[in-house]
């Protein structure tokens, strides 16, 4: 009959109640604690995905999550529009004074505020920021053989003001800028920008959201997903090449995240509905948890 739905049998009814069973299991045992998900620019230009919705998901369920984000692409085409092209030196974005202007205004605005629309949108509340703001990523010049212009490092971590204000109820948006000690603006690589969040904050996870499904490694001729990944078996992926250029930053963000006592690291595809709460709350996942 019309408007009538039909009835879930006995046994469809007992497999969707022990899917809600697992999943409540899991947001119990994750209520007070901190998730800190970082967002690159090619994942949140595709228009895909569920990101803002499941970040209020898990603000409602009473989950910390605090997201850093890049914005690469939207900088590099600013910067042709304007006349200038973009240079790379081992994946990072060469950024003289010029250059810096616009990462800046592009990162800590339309970006930064970007998202924080599509949060309260999604009925959540955000505050976004960049690592300039109360020192929260203090940087110093990046060391290398080349000059990179105005490219950093993270130095020190103040978490106070992130913290301070997810404990008010909203989700901190973060952009990765950083500030020197005497006032200078520098370019943060989002990868370790998010990772030495998530150390100084303690947090319980760390998720990289990219535009691939996570850390492939070929099976006689076949490329699949690796699922779990020791820290110490990295090194023998990066010399066989099964993890190469993009992928280098983020392992090397998820180590050092490790090595600061986050228990678990995640590469997950952005592009996937939920992707960030399948990782969370089932026990298999959908991409590469790394850990110590």
């Amino acid at each position: 009959m019309p408007g009538i739905s039909p009835r879930l049998s006995e046994g469809a009814i007992t497999e969707q109640g022990a899917v809600i069973a697992r999943g409540l299991q899991y947001v119990n045992a994750w209520k007070g604690k901190t998730v800190v998900v970082k967002a690159g620019g090619s994942v949140l230009e595709s228009g895909e995905g569920t990101l803002a919705q499941d970040l209020v998901l898990l603000k409602g369920a009473g989950i910390h999550p605090v997201l850093v984000h890049g914005a690469g692409p939207e900088i590099t085409r600013l910067l042709e529009r304007l006349g200038k092209p973009s240079r790379f030196v081992q994946g990072l974005r060469v950024t003289d004074a010029e250059t810096m202007e616009v990462v800046e205004m592009v990162l800590a605005g339309r970006a930064n505020k970007g998202l924080v629309s599509m949060i309260i949108r999604e009925g959540g509340r955000a505050v976004g920021l960049s690592g300039k703001d109360g020192r929260l990523l203090v940087a110093r010049k990046h060391r290398s053989d080349v000059d990179l212009g105005q490219v950093g490092e993270v130095q020190e971590v103040h978490p106070e003001l992130v913290t301070q204000i997810s404990a008010q109820g909203y989700i901190p948006v973060v952009a990765s800028l950083g500030i020197g000690a005497d006032g200078e603006s520098y370019n943060l690589n989002a990868d370790t920008a998010a990772g030495a969040l998530a150390v100084a904050l303690g947090a319980s996870k760390f998720v990289l959201l990219t535009d691939v499904p996570g850390v492939y490694r070929d099976d006689q001729g076949a490329r699949e997903v690796i699922s779990e990944l020791r820290a110490g078996d990295v090194a023998s992926l990066v010399a066989g090449g099964t993890v190469s250029r993009g992928m280098l930053p983020k392992i090397e963000a998820c180590l050092e995240a490790l090595q600061g006592g986050v228990p678990s690291a995640h590469i997950i595809s952005g592009a996937i509905a939920h992707a960030l709460l399948v990782e969370l709350f089932t026990e298999r996942g959908i991409g590469t948890m790394l850990v110590p």
